[in-house]
């Protein structure tokens, strides 16, 4: 008889043998879905990441400039803002320079220098706004090059900046921000459209419009309507206003007076556009996006703030402006007062709002409005340069650097640390400032003649087309045998005992725009450089002309020359960067640092020689330095107020450096 126990263990061990397969099933089945849900994960990720710009975020780190190493040391201009906010109880100005932290009675808290603490980059707008992810608020700069600063204030002495830097260099170029209520902040790019940055990620607003690539618009300006709406102004492609999940245009053709969008203000449901020629005003609740009428016309609407009754306009040549809006609009010019020492400001570049005033930016210097006039709302600043715009330097036999602007004359700076400005209808635009090594004084070459000085610092004589220059307009100097040789754009006058006598295309010149000269003692030859090539003259007669089709030369366009000890010539070009031009006419390629672009900037007559160096500045890349004793050339940005380096001048073993954003000096023994 079979046992009931053994008959009860079969069945179990049936089904368990039959579940195996089930179970494996199952499982190939599971691992299946879970596949497919990873896989549909990844590319939802990746569909979602799709066009996001990539980025790096890093924490400037002040305690480690390289521009300590240097010694580089900045030799102080007169302060220039262009844009401001009020955060948290101190006005924060930045501009060209850098950024600026004033205390409520005007004194500075904090200086933070471009090319020092700062990137080398002009800071083009500031905003307050708290990111998602960030517990508090923070102040947003953006900078034309070198990204989206982001500073905490902290408890300490020194802020905590961020840099959000775009992998993209046309991402880098800001011109406008927005912090929005969400925790996003919009970024205007130059040439890149509008960025969207969330904490996170960083990317381009994208809408569709017929006829508009929004990734190629060049913003201007940027403002809110509400948390869930905001305007865009643009170049030359007029303003968009993006609202509900829609995207409005308007340009000359729907009745913007122009399509270069300077500004935009809003109040309520309007907004006021500035272009160079007035001003338009909206009615955002109106079912079509289209001007209602044209405010202030002809005047270059600069920047605009509103206060109760009031557009108020900045402009670029006609100071603050004022439009009445009830029953309007009517128009008056606001008188503007800065003091004993008011020039006559022109230039407004920012409104600044407090809960109890309103602030401009006017050439550079900040204005408080008292009733119907404006006054200055800062101390006295220390002695400094007039302008940092430098285009031209050069050291006097007593020690005294005569420095040369591109728009306001010279400023002569005594070893002592005095300063003189000159300018006058001739000393205004400075091309080229050089030592006569006759008279052992100074000769500028300006846009309006030739200015020679006095062993005393004073404009003795000024020569023009009228003293028999070919042209008024100077734009180098250089001394032969015979005497002065001068540049000009319609060829070059020489001056001798005999009086002057001038040579141009009709007698052999290879072009008339003659840029640079350089004269070879050894060789006796001068050799010209010219918007189309170069041409190596002797006794003041054309030998040769050499161009890009009948020589090695990589570039007709010379900006800058500098005789060498053998004889050579270093020439600088503008987009080829540096050749050498032997005494045979033959020309050598210069191995510059790796990474330098190969159509290089050489800026005019940026190119200079010391004991132990040479340097060359170039346009928007610093200044390339060459170490005679190392033989190799070195790529310099850090210690430098800005990548546009114009000028230079050497003296008791410092060279110093004129750049369009100021002077800096280095000992040369630091250098490379």
């Amino acid at each position: 008889m079979e046992s009931p126990r053994i008959r009860g263990l079969g069945k179990p061990k049936r089904l368990l043998w039959l579940s195996i397969p089930v179970a494996l099933l199952l499982t190939v089945a599971l691992t299946v879905v879970f596949s497919a849900r990873r896989a549909l994960n990844h590319a939802t990720q990746a569909a979602a990441s799709e066009g996001n710009l990539a980025f790096s975020l890093r924490t400037l780190d002040a305690s480690s400039n390289l521009a300590r190493s240097f010694g580089s040391e900045t030799i102080a201009s007169a302060p220039s803002y262009t844009t401001g906010a009020f955060f948290l109880g101190n006005l924060y100005l930045g501009g060209q320079s850098g950024l600026i932290v004033l205390r409520t009675d005007g004194t500075s808290r904090l200086n933070l220098r471009s090319g020092f603490e700062l990137p080398v980059a002009p800071i083009n707008s500031i905003a307050s706004g708290r990111l998602r992810g960030s517990r508090e608020p923070q102040l947003l700069l953006a900078t034309g090059g070198a990204g989206l600063l982001l500073l905490e204030p902290g408890s300490g002495a020194n802020p905590t900046i961020q840099q959000l830097l775009p992998a993209d260099a046309e991402a880098r170029d800001l011109t406008a921000l927005l912090p929005l209520s969400t925790g996003d902040v919009l970024l205007g790019t130059s040439r890149r459209g509008v960025l969207i940055y969330n904490g996170a990620t960083l990317a381009p607003l994208r809408f569709t419009l017929p006829g508009v690539n929004p990734a190629l618009l060049q913003i201007t300006s940027l403002a809110a309507v509400d948390s869930a709406s905001f305007l865009i102004g643009t170049r030359d492609s007029g303003v968009f206003y993006v609202h509900a999940g829609t995207v409005d245009h308007a340009n000359s053709s729907s009745g913007l007076p122009d399509d270069q969008v300077e500004s935009i203000a809003v109040s309520s449901s309007h907004a006021f556009v500035g272009t160079p020629v007035g001003t338009a005003e909206f009615d955002l609740a109106a079912p079509s996006f289209r001007p209602v009428r044209t405010l202030a016309q002809g005047i270059f609407s600069h920047t605009l703030t509103l206060d109760e009754h009031n557009l108020i306009i900045g402009t670029l040549d006609q100071g603050i402006q004022q439009v009445t809006l009830e029953g309007g609009p009517t128009f008056r010019r606001v008188s503007i007062s800065a003091g004993p020492a008011d020039l006559s400001l022109q230039r407004v570049d920012a409104f600044l709002s407090a809960p109890d005033a309103l602030y401009a930016l006017a050439d550079g210097t900040l204005l408080r409005r008292a009733g119907a006039a404006w006054t200055s709302a800062l101390p006295l600043e220390p002695a400094a340069l007039s302008d940092a715009n430098i285009s031209a330097l050069a050291f006097a036999p007593d020690g005294t650097l005569y420095i040369g602007f591109f728009d306001h004359g010279i400023d002569l700076l005594s070893p002592e640390g005095a300063i003189r400005h000159l300018e006058d209808d001739h000393l205004f635009c400075i091309n080229r400032l050089v030592l006569d090594p006759q008279r052992h004084t100074v000769d500028a070459a300006t846009a309006d003649g030739l200015v020679l000085f006095d062993a005393q610092g004073r404009p003795r004589q000024t020569l023009t087309h009228r003293d028999g220059l070919i042209s008024d307009h100077v734009t180098d100097v250089t001394f032969t045998r015979s005497g002065t040789a001068l540049a000009t754009p319609a060829g070059i006058t020489f001056l001798g005992p005999s009086g002057a006598e001038s040579l141009y295309a009709f007698q052999g010149l290879v072009n008339n725009h003659v840029y640079a000269l350089a004269s070879t003692g050894g060789s006796g030859q001068l050799i010209a450089g010219t918007l189309g090539g170069i041409s190596i003259l002797r006794s003041n007669v054309v030998e040769r002309n050499l161009t890009v089709s009948n020589s090695t030369l990589k570039h007709n366009w010379i900006t800058a020359l500098l005789p060498m000890p053998d004889n050579s010539v270093l020439v600088g070009t503008y987009g080829a960067g540096l050749e050498t031009l032997d005494s045979q006419g033959h020309f050598a390629p210069v191995e510059l640092p790796s990474g330098t672009p190969r159509d290089l900037v050489i800026n005019p007559n940026a190119l200079y020689a010391t004991s132990s160096h040479i340097y060359a500045g170039t346009l928007g890349n610093g200044m390339l330095v060459y170490s005679i004793s190392t033989g190799r050339w070195y790529a310099v940005t850090t210690g430098l107020p800005s990548l546009n380096v114009t000028a230079f001048a050497a003296r008791s073993g410092e060279i110093y450096i004129g750049t369009e954003n100021g002077l800096v000096r280095i000992p040369e023994a630091n250098l490379p």
